[in-house]
């Protein structure tokens, strides 16, 4: 059983959630490029050493959700039922992450995201740390017994899934699609 959060990670993650927002309105308002650090952490009532304690980089202001989404590629690795394939686990997955990413209150922040060089550059990097850390739960996981190449070339498979089936006419129907092949280099990998 977990443990509730105490007082200080509420406050802290109050704050965290503040500044994301602040600047996500800030950024939709006036535009990225418009909008700097000391504006977001002027209106969000914080230093700027605050911001930054919770924010790398403000690149991160608007994929503030980063850290989430790849913990539940992680999750679906690592905390599937033991006789659970691995492929409709992470297909549950890239399904969810694309349902949020292309449903009507995303597309301001897609538009924002697809206009802007430094924000397409921060989601590739972002894709392969998630493809990189999804990877390695594959290869320490002694059930899946697959090599770590194997492991890091179907990762990427899967995280691609996401950025093609968001761009694509009919998203769900492009996951299903790429997922087909994901399954195919899955049971193709076993026999290497």
């Amino acid at each position: 059983m977990t443990t509730p959060p105490g007082r200080r990670e509420r406050k802290k993650a109050a704050t965290r959630q503040k500044i994301a927002d602040t600047a996500m309105r800030l950024f939709l308002e006036r535009g990225y490029d418009a909008v700097g650090i000391r504006d977001v952490a002027a209106e969000a009532d914080v230093a700027v050493t605050t911001l930054f304690s919770h924010f790398a980089a403000k690149e991160a202001l608007v994929f503030e959700q980063d850290t989430q989404f790849e913990q539940s590629l992680l999750r679906a690795v690592g905390e599937r039922a033991p006789d659970e394939p691995l492929v409709p686990a992470l297909r549950r997955e890239i399904q969810a992450l694309v349902r949020h990413c292309t449903a009507d209150a995303a597309a301001p922040t897609w538009r924002m995201i697809d206009s802007s060089p430094a924000l397409r550059e921060y989601e590739e990097s972002m894709r392969l740390r998630h493809a990189e850390s999804l990877a390695a739960a594959m290869a320490a996981d002694p059930a899946l017994a697959r090599t770590p190449t194997a492991c890091r070339a179907i990762a990427r498979f899967v995280i691609d899934a996401y950025a093609v089936a968001r761009e694509a006419p009919d998203p769900q129907t492009a996951v299903d699609e790429v997922f087909v092949m994901v399954e195919a280099a899955w049971q193709a990998s076993a026999r290497t």
